[in-house]
């Protein structure tokens, strides 16, 4: 009995020792970054380097607003990111729903289709979507950049969105049929609202995608006025010197709008990790 208890305990120090390291290797970094963005100029070139500024700052915040087209940044991020993911939402969860209650012919090799189509690197894409948005003459344009987003969000959300329809009994389908209710009524006013968990989860994915997406973005906005924030923060590195502080915090604030959606939608993002844990 000694000898389980000396090795149980054995085993959970280890695994405590793997998490404090990852979390060192997740949390530093932030730190440091968060560190950075309230330095100044003199204080992020300093040697040895300075881990805790002793002046902080909100000069970088108030230069990343003033000094460079940030704002257009933010707000082209804002348009294209939430469009492409209100679209993906709409369209994977109708495919997700139609899938998981109807059968029709090539259904297997639709869902197959979409399985493959997250086994090629997106690089792949990047010169046929190129031409044939010059083609329609969406290159540089925010409708240009939502239809690829779109294009990679929606296969991966119909599946999410397919297994969380699975795991709602049909039964509730032929109950609200034969109170009278059509196709669409029951997927709107039943299966819609039981599917929540599910939803905040294809929104989150969907929204990290488009909001961190860099080479798209940056082939596609060939303009500055049209360029979305991860191709502006990546352009504050000058020729001659990196404002590093700079950097920070442009990185700082444009992760504001990720924390802000993970917390309102939480509650949900948790539950869906927890769907099926339960056999009903």
């Amino acid at each position: 009995m000694a000898t389980i208890k000396g090795k149980k305990s054995l085993f959970n120090a280890c695994m405590y020792a793997i998490l404090t390291i990852a979390s060192a290797g997740v949390l530093i970094p932030t730190l440091w970054m968060v560190s950075t963005a309230f330095k100044s100029n003199e204080e992020v070139m300093s040697s040895p380097p300075v881990w805790i500024p002793e002046h902080p700052t909100f000069d970088s915040f108030i230069r990343i607003w003033k000094d460079y087209p940030f704002a257009d940044y933010f707000v082209n991020s804002v348009i294209i990111v939430f469009a492409s993911t209100l679209i993906s939402l709409v369209f994977s969860a109708l495919a997700g729903y139609g899938a998981s209650r109807f059968r029709f012919p090539g259904k297997g090799a639709f869902l197959t289709f979409l399985l493959v189509t997250q086994m090629f690197p997106s690089i792949m894409l990047l010169i046929p979507f190129y031409k044939v948005l010059k083609t329609f003459g969406l290159i540089d344009s925010h409708p240009g950049l939502i239809i690829v987003y779109i294009s990679f969000a929606i296969p991966f959300c119909t599946w999410m969105m397919l297994g969380f329809f699975q795991g709602i009994p049909k039964e509730l389908d032929e109950a609200a049929m034969m109170d009278g209710c059509g196709k669409m009524r029951t997927f709107l006013q039943i299966i819609l609202p039981l599917s929540l968990p599910g939803l905040a989860a294809t929104a989150i994915y969907s929204f990290l995608m488009g909001w961190n997406e860099y080479m798209f973005a940056f082939v596609l906005m060939t303009t500055e006025d049209m360029k979305t924030l991860p191709v502006g923060i990546g352009q504050l590195n000058g020729f001659y010197k990196i404002a590093w502080n700079d950097m920070m915090a442009a990185s700082i604030v444009s992760s504001l709008p990720l924390i802000i959606l993970f917390l309102f939608m939480q509650k949900y993002f948790i539950s869906s990790l927890t769907a099926g844990a339960v056999k009903q």
